[in-house]
């Protein structure tokens, strides 16, 4: 018998998806592929820093392709795989969710 690591489908899916930049890098993806640049000015208040390694952990988990286009400049493109999308698709729920209690949400000290 195999030792599972966890517990539930919940924590399996917040390890993958964890942390306060993933959704929103998953949600800006989501309309297609983007360049690095495009991806910082989507996702606003990243660092370049913690966008290049939320970037390599999505790669990692199988979420995200990085595509290279060998030309001068370089040209790197960020689009979502199946796997990416399927979670895109999940967390949408409760996008719309947190859209509906925004103020409420936004009321809490």
């Amino acid at each position: 018998m195999t030792k599972r690591t966890y517990t539930c489908g919940l924590d399996a899916a917040i390890a993958v998806m964890g942390g306060k930049w993933k959704g929103l890098i998953l949600f800006s993806l989501g309309e297609g592929p983007l360049r690095f640049g495009e991806l910082r000015r989507t996702v606003a208040g990243i660092s370049e820093r913690m966008l290049i390694l939320q970037l390599r952990e999505m790669e990692h988990s199988g979420l995200v392709h990085r595509e290279v286009h060998h030309q001068v400049p370089p040209k790197v493109e960020y689009s979502l795989t199946d796997f990416g999308h399927s979670l895109n698709a999940a967390m949408a729920p409760l996008g719309e969710w947190g859209e509906e209690n925004l103020e409420r949400i936004e009321a809490i000290p």
